[in-house]
């Protein structure tokens, strides 16, 4: 079981940027990847940046090179820097686990960006 909690979402204009965290409530170390989902209304979720265990990461097309994902171990936290934000990047964020075939999810924080 993990425990996930996502924080630092919230209203950006257009280009500006944001640091979104995710808390594990255990060792992320052992956890196979940790990703960031979004979804926007009327939408399906889907997989904006993943990292596994080994350090490997994939991006969504559409956020490559504005976009990184990382992770603390010693914190038990991953990261989302999301840089040039565009309205189209408005939605909710959630933080994933996915452990031995299980997956886990947090509540999700809002990022909105607009002027």
């Amino acid at each position: 079981q993990v425990q996930l909690v996502e924080s630092g979402g919230g209203l950006v204009q257009p280009g500006g940027s944001l640091r979104l965290s995710c808390a594990a409530s255990r060792n992320i170390f052992s956890i196979n990847a940790m990703g960031w989902y979004r979804q926007a209304p009327g939408k399906q979720r889907e997989l904006v940046a993943r990292i596994r265990s080994g350090g490997s990461t994939n991006y969504a097309d559409s956020v490559k090179d504005r976009f990184t994902i990382s992770r603390d171990n010693a914190k038990n936290t991953v990261y989302l820097q999301m840089n040039s934000l565009k309205p189209e990047d408005t939605a909710v964020y959630l933080c994933n686990a996915w452990s031995w075939g299980t997956d886990y999810w947090g509540q999700g924080t809002q990022v909105t960006v607009s002027s």
